[in-house]
């Protein structure tokens, strides 16, 4: 048995039900679930490792509820900079056909040490190609060495360009091998117990990439396994384009059909619904994946989060691929989050009283998408929060840095409002992801130069 006692903490942001913001928090931890929790007078003085976070704030580790890693190894492609989401695809299909294993491997470890560096404790990634022999496997046995929690979905693409889909044929594989792939890798990798580090999640890519069929299909296998689907859905008008030429209704009607909606559903992005679409949402449990940069980068919309919010939907954080966000930092995506939602009540508000406004997204509104959200959206009840039976998952910033000066009067707002800073640590299961500002258990040096090296032969050859 080994216990941590975290002491001294500056504010210790449980996201509990109660919301407590504690000071001079502490927590006791005991192979990885925290055992007790608040003031540190309160909780004992010994333990195998005693972690001093004054002057730091401390906060549930952040959930990352929709990833590409992949997609780090084309960043900024000059092509795809100033593309929308169709053309963007279309113009990296061909360089993501290149990947081999080792490829997905370093970029996994890539984007997962970049979200460990923004506070990130666990992450949903969705690979949905899988070229020259490369394996989901690759991607989890990664991210193992890296530390954090993954949800890995079994993406696929089966409707290439020859069947009226938007991917080439290259990219794309037959539904009978997908389905069996993600029988064996249920049966090989998920983990349902209280504090797993693995979870598989089955995710055909979107409605214009795989046929009605395998949707059916992989819901169907899902539900017999009790694992989670996951797929985007209603991101840009092209997409809505789509699918009212080719099925003749909107996404979210499409999803109805081919048994997508319920409880174990997310969908990522969702900028392009109506309010009858967020009431089914509501009514059917259905959780959204919010990825502001990417649908800001790519020209896609803005997502109405707080209308969702405010009906009861289940809303969490997603960072989306680093090739339309070209970047891993969750942090900054709750800013991102709280700031766009801002706009567009401001938007909406520009012709209407004061009092008519819509209200304004809070820091900790954003914060808890972040984190609470996140746990929701993955039907996870072990995260998200800091409380007693809980995963030991957490973060702290010290806040005595020139990026706070001046905002200590409430250094919750602080984090989200200032500019997004690297961590000081990211614990997952009472074990140091980050340390001091550092990777625990990747040499940040090595990765990056191997990574570049990988993404300098998928884009030059």
């Amino acid at each position: 048995m080994t216990t941590l006692l975290v002491r001294n903490c500056a504010v210790l942001v449980t996201m509990d039900d109660q919301r407590r913001e504690i000071k001079n928090g502490a927590m006791f931890i005991r192979n990885g679930f925290i055992e007790q929790i608040g003031e540190t007078s309160q909780i004992p003085t010994e333990a195998d490792d005693v972690l001093d976070l004054t002057d730091h704030i401390v906060f549930p580790g952040l959930i990352n509820t929709h990833h590409h890693f992949y997609q780090t190894l084309t960043r900024v492609v000059p092509q795809a900079q100033n593309a929308n989401l169709f053309q963007w695809l279309k113009t990296l299909y061909p360089i993501w056909a290149r990947m081999t294993a080792e490829d997905v491997r370093i970029s996994t470890q890539t984007a997962l040490s970049e979200l460990a560096l923004s506070g990130c404790t666990t992450a949903s990634d969705h690979l949905y190609l899988f070229p020259n022999g490369s394996r989901l496997d690759d991607e989890i046995e990664a991210a193992a060495e890296v530390g954090m929690r993954l949800h890995a979905s079994r993406g696929s693409m089966s409707l290439g360009e020859s069947k009226g889909g938007l991917p080439p044929d290259s990219v794309v594989e037959e539904e009978a091998a997908i389905l069996r792939d993600s029988q064996r890798l249920i049966e090989q990798y998920h983990d349902p117990r209280l504090g797993s580090m693995i979870q598989v999640v089955l995710a055909p890519c979107s409605p214009f990439s795989v046929t009605g069929d395998l949707m059916r299909q992989s819901a169907a296998l899902a539900r017999q396994y009790g694992v989670r689907l996951h797929t985007h859905l209603a991101e840009t008008q092209d997409e809505e384009q789509f699918c009212l030429q080719k099925f003749g209704c909107r996404p979210v009607v499409y999803m109805e059909k081919v048994d997508w909606l319920g409880e174990d559903v997310w969908f990522a992005h969702s900028v392009h619904v109506n309010d009858a679409e967020i009431e089914v949402y509501r009514n059917t449990g259905c959780g959204v994946a919010h990825c502001p940069t990417s649908n800001m980068r790519l020209a896609s919309g803005i997502a109405p989060i707080v209308k969702m919010l405010t009906q009861g939907v289940k809303v969490g954080l997603g960072v989306d691929g680093s090739a339309s966000n070209d970047g891993s930092n969750l942090l900054e995506e709750a800013r991102q989050a709280m700031l766009v939602a801002r706009l567009k009540a401001g938007l909406e508000g520009a012709s209407l009283s004061h009092e008519d406004a819509p209200p304004l997204m809070t820091a900790r509104q954003a914060l808890e998408i972040a984190t609470r959200g996140g746990a929701t959206v993955l039907g996870r009840k072990d995260i998200g929060s800091l409380e007693i039976g809980k995963c030991a998952d957490f973060v702290a910033i010290n806040l005595n840095r020139l990026d706070y000066a001046g905002a200590l009067h409430d250094p919750v707002a602080a984090i989200l409002f200032c500019a997004p800073v690297r961590v000081d640590y990211t614990v997952v299961g009472g074990r140091f992801v980050v340390k001091h500002g550092r990777l625990v258990n990747i040499e940040e040096n090595d990765l990056v130069r191997r990574h570049n090296e990988s993404a300098k032969r998928l884009l030059y050859g």
